[in-house]
C-alpha cells in the first residue's frame, strides 16, 4: 500500500495541473504529441515477469520528466488465444483473462494513463504479491468508483477491448514471441525491456531534455543473474524451442553413434 500512495505522489507530481512538466518551459512551449516517443508495453496479467516489469520499473515512467517527452500506452493481452466464436483462451487460465479484461476496462474507463495507471500498478502488485484474488480492493484503496469498470467488464465490451487488442498484439511487426514486449518508437526491446528509460531517452530528439535523460544514457541495465530478463513465452515460441532443443539433441546423439562406429 505504501508504495501504491508513493506512486500516486509521483503521479500527482508530474501532472500538468500541479506543475510544468519542464521546469524550464511554459505552458505555452510543452512538447506537441508528435513530438514524443511512443512506449507500448504488450503484456499479460498474470505473467510473474510483466507484473514485476510494472511494479519494480515501468512507474519511474512518472518520474524525472520522462512523461513530458514520451506517451506511455499499455495493451493487456499478451499470449492469449482467440478460439471458435471470438472465445479467448489464456495463457495463465481463466483468471488472467478476468484480470486482461478488468485492466483493459479501466483503460477505457479513465483514458489518461496518469489516471489508469495507478489501478494497473495495484493490481499488479497484487499479482506480484500472489494476492491477485484481492484485486478488487484497488477501487478502495485508490478511492475509484468501481461501477464503470465492472459495468465495463459484465456488459461484454471488454471483451470488445480485449479483441481489439488482439488484434493489435497480433498486427506486430516482428511479431512478438513472449511478454512483456515492450516497443519504443516501433522498436522492440526484446529482453532488454527493464532500461527502456535509456531507450527512450535516446529515441528523444527534441532539445527540452528531461532531468531522467542526463543520467540514463550511462546508467547500468537491470539483468538478472545471467545477463537476461526473463520473459514468458508464447505457445508457438515454447514449440520452435522445444523442437529446435530436440534437433540439436538427436544431431548429437547421430554424431556420437557414428564417432562410436569408426
Amino acid at each position: 500500500m505504501g508504495r501504491i500512495v508513493y506512486l500516486l505522489l509521483v503521479i500527482i507530481a508530474a501532472s500538468p495541473l500541479i506543475s510544468s512538466a519542464n521546469p524550464h518551459v511554459s505552458s505555452g512551449e510543452q512538447l506537441k504529441n508528435d513530438d514524443k516517443v511512443v512506449i507500448a508495453l504488450y503484456y499479460e496479467t498474470l505473467c510473474p515477469y510483466c507484473s514485476n516489469l510494472i511494479v519494480n520499473y515501468l512507474y519511474k515512467y512518472f518520474e524525472d520528466g520522462l512523461d513530458s517527452i514520451a506517451d506511455l500506452k499499455l495493451i493487456p493481452y499478451g499470449n492469449a488465444k482467440i478460439g471458435p466464436n471470438n472465445t479467448i483462451v489464456c495463457q495463465h487460465g481463466t483468471m488472467e483473462c478476468v484480470l486482461n479484461t478488468v485492466e483493459s476496462c479501466a483503460i477505457h474507463t479513465w483514458p489518461d494513463v496518469k489516471d489508469h495507471f495507478p489501478f494497473i500498478y495495484c493490481v499488479e502488485s497484487l499479482v506480484y504479491e500472489g494476492d491477485y484474488d484481492q484485486w478488487e480492493t484497488c477501487f478502495t484503496k485508490l478511492n475509484l468508483n468501481p461501477k464503470p469498470v465492472m459495468d465495463c467488464y459484465g456488459s461484454g465490451y471488454g471483451k470488445k477491448l480485449e479483441l481489439q487488442y488482439a488484434a493489435e498484439t497480433d498486427a506486430l511487426e516482428p511479431r512478438h514471441t513472449y511478454v512483456p514486449w515492450l516497443v519504443v518508437d516501433g522498436q522492440p526491446l526484446y529482453d532488454d525491456y527493464t532500461d527502456f528509460i535509456s531507450y527512450v531517452c535516446k529515441a528523444y530528439k527534441g532539445s527540452n531534455v528531461p532531468k531522467v535523460c542526463q543520467s540514463s544514457l550511462s546508467s547500468s541495465t537491470h539483468k538478472n543473474a545471467n545477463g537476461i530478463n526473463k520473459v514468458c513465452y508464447t505457445e508457438k515460441a515454447t514449440k520452435t524451442t522445444l523442437s529446435k532443443l530436440v534437433s540439436a539433441i538427436s544431431s548429437w546423439v547421430l554424431q556420437d553413434n557414428v564417432a562410436a562406429s569408426i
